[in-house]
Formats: C-alpha cells, sequence, structure tokens
C-alpha cells in the first residue's frame, strides 16, 4: 500500500501527457501501459508493458497475439487479452473507414495500411478479396478462405461467383504469408492465373494481388506478375 500514491501518480501523469501530446508524446511501452491500466486497476504495470514488448516485438504484435500465447506472459488473464482484443478491433475498424466507399486506387496507402494491420501478424494464412464497382469504389471487403500455417485453398469459380453476386466489376486480391516473408510462391502465381482466366469471360478485372508480410509487401501489378 505504501508504494500506492506514486503508482496512482505515475498514471496520472502518463494520461495527461497522452491526452496534451498524442501517440508523439509516449514511448510504444507507456502507451501499452495505458492499456493495460484498465485491466489492472492496482498495479504497476510497467514491467509487464516492457515484458510484452520484448516478447513479440512491436506494439502491434502485442495487440494481435494468439490469446494463448499472451496468457503464457505471467500476469495476464482474460480481462487483458479482451483489452487488447478491443484495441485491436477497434484499429481494424478505423482503418476500413478509411478505405470503404472510396476509390481504391487513390486511396492506396490507407489499403496498404489497413491490409497489414489485419493481416500481417496472423498465424495461419487468410485470402480475403477487395471487391469493386465500375468507378473504382471499394464496396466490400470479405474474407474468402482461411487455411493452415502456410496453404490456403482458393477456388477461381467461387472468387467469380461471389463478385457476380456483389455486382463488382473488379477485384483486389490479398492475403498473408504468416512466415512475414511476401515472396509470391509459384502455388500463389497459378492461382492468381486460374482467378484472372475465370474472371476475363465476364469483364471482371484483377487490379492486382497483394501478398501482405510483416512490414512489407509483394504487389503482382507492380512486379510485373499481372
Amino acid at each position: 500500500m505504501g508504494d500506492e500514491p506514486h503508482h496512482l501518480g505515475h498514471r496520472q501523469r502518463l494520461r495527461a501527457r497522452f491526452l496534451k501530446g498524442g501517440d508523439d508524446a509516449v514511448a510504444d511501452y507507456e502507451l501499452l501501459e495505458l492499456v493495460l491500466f484498465r485491466a489492472i486497476p492496482r498495479r504497476d504495470v510497467k514491467p509487464l508493458a516492457k515484458q510484452l514488448l520484448k516478447e513479440f516485438g512491436t506494439f502491434s504484435g502485442v495487440m494481435t497475439a494468439p490469446p494463448h500465447r499472451l496468457k503464457e506472459i505471467d500476469g495476464i488473464g482474460d480481462s487483458v487479452v479482451a483489452e487488447f482484443k478491443i484495441v485491436n478491433a477497434a484499429a481494424l475498424k478505423l482503418a476500413q473507414g478509411q478505405i470503404m466507399d472510396r476509390p481504391a486506387l487513390s486511396s492506396w496507402s490507407a489499403l496498404l495500411d489497413y491490409c497489414q494491420a489485419s493481416m500481417a501478424y496472423n498465424t495461419t494464412e487468410q485470402f480475403r478479396i477487395l471487391f469493386l464497382d465500375r468507378k473504382n469504389i471499394l464496396i466490400a471487403d470479405e474474407i474468402q478462405q482461411e487455411g493452415t500455417v502456410d496453404h490456403t485453398p482458393v477456388y477461381p469459380r467461387e472468387v467469380v461467383k461471389r463478385a457476380l453476386e456483389l455486382g463488382a466489376s473488379a477485384l483486389i486480391l490479398v492475403h498473408n504469408h504468416p512466415s512475414g516473408d511476401p515472396t509470391p510462391s509459384q502455388a500463389d502465381i497459378d492461382m492468381t492465373q486460374q482467378i484472372i482466366a475465370a474472371a476475363r469471360p465476364l469483364k471482371i478485372d484483377i487490379h492486382d494481388h497483394l501478398i501482405i508480410g510483416r512490414g512489407e509487401h509483394v504487389s503482382f501489378r507492380s512486379t510485373g506478375l499481372i
């Protein structure tokens, strides 16, 4: 109990600094402390914040870590996991709001940020499709398939069928590599060509295929693969 006033004072000072200067005014471990404050009301959480960053590398890595991995850290329980998942979900909603119902090609940077936020730290491979109308406005964002660590089965007919259901004129294909290395495999290239072939007779364009790694991506369009 003796250190409680100092502990509470630290929380108040950190909150005040954050409210005055935003995320630029606090280090990553301090931003993590601010999130932990809500779940752990009566303990110094600075050592825990630093341990989490050491274990998972970045603030994003902590927020997107699987619950079972988080709970391996002493002091992390359901309440902390819930706070992290709320923060992560809110961040994704904000990022998605920057790209939905907007011209995708002119919002490319925001689109890449969204793909990184939503997929880069997944531990399994995920294949999502961004559906665009005739004006290249993004009208839908859907996860089409989820697979094992290194394989997601993608069926070109299902992709085209869904595009027709939504009235989409163009698609941007996106999937992640859980390894973190976005280098396309031959299977990635073959699958992309199969989707292009299935979509062409129906006049559905494939604008790009993005492979998302950790902090980097590969664009099939930019590298001449399509």
